[in-house]
């Protein structure tokens, strides 16, 4: 089992950066394939980024590639989402999101039911 608390969300205006971070109880967390997903009021909560075990592989959701980028440090049991770029469609609370994983490079996993944990989420809100 895994725990998951993020951090780093707040305002920022239209075309500034955030980092958000997640950081992971256990000892096991480089077992789990880690996501970023994001919910924004009144719509679902949907899919950002995913890395695999090693940190090898990622995916990103149209809206965000090439302005998020997701990493993992294995040592310190921490997955960060960098943001830049931002937009007032960003605004949404964002969660960070673990499952286990048997292959090390397997990121596939788009959708919330392919997730077993979850963080209880950080405000992120652009301002335009």
């Amino acid at each position: 089992q895994v725990q998951l608390v993020e951090s780093g969300g707040g305002l920022v205006q239209a075309g500034g950066s955030l980092r958000l971070s997640c950081a992971a109880s256990g000892r096991t967390f480089s077992s789990y394939a880690m996501g970023w997903f994001r919910q924004a009021p009144g719509k679902e909560r949907e899919f950002a980024a995913s890395i695999s075990r090693s940190g090898g592989v990622t995916y990103y959701a149209d809206s965000v590639k090439g302005r998020f980028t997701i990493s993992r440090d294995n040592a310190k049991n921490t997955v960060v989402l960098q943001m830049n770029s931002l937009k007032a469609e960003d605004t949404a609370v964002y969660y960070c999101a673990a499952r286990l994983a048997t292959a090390t490079s397997a990121a596939y996993y788009l959708t919330r039911s392919e997730y077993n944990y979850w963080g209880q989420g950080t405000q992120v809100t652009v301002s335009s």
